[in-house]
């Protein structure tokens, strides 16, 4: 069971049978040391958001998710397929469950899928991923400020805001969570 200050921002409980991820968390201290706690649910089946208030007795029950390692392997357009690279055994997930997720993913990456029984709830991205550039405006002469920033399109179709200095064929690093650029691959 979780107590209400446990609910972080990612985290995944479980409410009336259905699994839910915090997506906002926001404490509140009352006095003579009460506190509620005001949290964003997503669910996880239906991908509906609630708001919710629990208080500092509550107990909110964990979900029961597992983990499972899998290849990306292409999509059609519509479904994504993947394949378990222990059986070899290939499967397809609907855009609807890849989400934003789409915009990171290459041929033959390993990625983690989230499952609640044996349904999958969630594409599991690391934190930061590095992706090549494959176009971006090359930069005027003398105007290589750091602060100046410009579009740049990956070799996902993903376009992210990057310093001046980056060129086509750097490979850089992207923060999956906010789709930020965060370095240059040395």
């Amino acid at each position: 069971m979780y107590q209400p200050t446990d609910l972080k921002k990612g985290t995944v409980c479980q409410i009336d049978g259905k699994p839910y991820r915090v997506t906002e968390y926001s404490q509140k201290v009352m006095g003579r040391g009460g506190s509620i706690v005001n949290v964003k649910l997503k669910n996880l089946i239906d991908g509906s958001v609630i708001p919710k208030t629990f208080k500092g007795q509550d107990k909110i029950e964990r979900a029961e998710v597992t983990n499972k390692t899998v290849q990306y392997l292409y999509t059609d357009g519509t479904d994504f397929h993947f394949m378990d690279p222990e059986s070899f055994e290939q499967f397809q997930l609907g855009a609807d469950i890849v989400d934003t997720a789409a915009s990171y993913l290459k041929e033959g990456d390993e990625l983690s899928l989230q499952f609640f029984g044996d349904k999958v709830i969630n594409v599991e991205l690391p934190k930061n991923l590095f992706l090549e550039v494959t176009y971006t405006e090359d930069v005027v002469k003398g105007d290589t400020t750091s602060s100046v920033l410009k579009d740049a399109t990956l070799e996902t179709g993903l376009v992210v805001k990057v310093p001046a200095f980056i060129k086509v064929g750097d490979v850089i690093s992207v923060d999956t969570t906010t789709g930020e650029y965060r370095e240059r691959k040395k």
